[in-house]
């Protein structure tokens, strides 16, 4: 009896498993969530799993009052403070006629409710009033704008927005103010201007902003002593060189001339180089090795004129 229980778990382990990317799709969400239908109970695997007034969910275009067997255009939107994309369900109970539109489409479980296609905003989609008088038609429009890192947490967050449009004669003019197309909204628009910082990311961006500091600065300091280093070699190396050794060895014209033509023609290319980098804003590292390159090759120019001058000696005497 063991075995056959532990193969369901195992069955039911990969269900699950593999239903997880079809919840996690961005091709619109499930009909149903958990007990309820999606439009009614929202995007409980989202945001905590509560609706939240930071996501001001609005439809315009809606009538006051509907005209039998009218087309009419409805646009929604999600507003939010840092979420500029998410998606929606737009259901009427199959009173009328939901026609999708760009980035929506007809639901997959239930094709008289419309939802996103793929993440975005400012979705516009059709509703064809009833052809007869059925009295006023409910309305249910989830929305959820989400922070794009791919992941069903707290950073996303939703919203229920429940409308109705009144049955044909119901909405008279009441003054001369008022229009038959109206906007919808559900939410806190003060909200839309303070964005919640996550304190767990601010932390992360501190820290990855030391990390980077202390990179920086100790890659500068590092190279910047190693060059003095080097620099100060070469001079206490010439600096004894003439004090004991009296001077660098002589080197015949004859093989100084063409290298010092080489060197020269060396310590000119990097020169120019080097100013290209620091004229253009170049990584400083880049300026400090070509620089330093610079330097050797003015080095050698001068190592070969000194050699070129210095008295010849002849050492082989008996």
């Amino acid at each position: 009896m063991q075995r056959p229980v532990r193969n369901f778990s195992i069955m039911v382990i990969m269900a699950l498993m593999l239903a997880a990317p079809v919840l996690g799709s961005p091709n619109g969400p499930p009909w149903e969530n958990g007990g309820g239908i999606i439009v009614e109970t929202g995007c409980t695997c989202h945001g905590g799993g509560a609706p939240s007034t930071e996501v001001v969910v609005s439809i315009s275009g809606v009538p006051r009052a509907y005209n039998l067997s009218q087309t009419y255009e409805f646009t929604i939107n999600l507003q939010h403070a840092s979420n500029e994309l998410g998606g929606f369900v737009l259901y009427d109970y199959n009173a009328g006629t939901l026609t999708a539109g760009e980035g929506s489409q007809q639901d997959p479980d239930e094709p008289g409710a419309l939802s996103q296609s793929e993440p975005g905003n400012d979705w516009v989609v059709t509703w064809t009033a009833p052809a007869e008088d059925i009295g006023s038609v409910n309305f249910q429009l989830v929305g959820n704008a989400v922070n794009g890192n791919g992941n069903f947490d707290e950073g996303d967050k939703w919203n229920i927005l429940s409308f109705i449009i009144s049955e044909p004669g119901a909405a008279e003019v009441v003054t001369d103010e008022d229009v038959s197309l109206r906007t919808i909204s559900v939410g806190d628009y003060d909200a839309l201007f303070v964005a919640e910082e996550n304190p767990e990311a601010v932390e992360a961006e501190r820290q990855e902003g030391i990390a980077d500091e202390f990179f920086t600065n100790g890659n500068l300091y590092y190279w910047t002593t190693l060059s003095l280093i080097i620099i100060a070699a070469v001079i206490q190396g010439e600096f004894y060189e003439r004090k004991f050794s009296g001077g660098p060895p002589h080197l015949d014209r004859s093989l100084a001339v063409p290298q010092g033509v080489r060197r020269g023609a060396l310590a000119a290319g990097l020169g120019l180089l080097f100013a290209y980098l620091v004229d253009n804003s170049e990584p400083w590292g880049y300026s400090l090795v070509v620089g330093m390159l610079t330097l050797w090759a003015i080095y050698g120019v001068y190592r070969t004129i000194a050699q070129s001058r210095a008295p010849k000696q002849y050492t082989d005497l008996v």
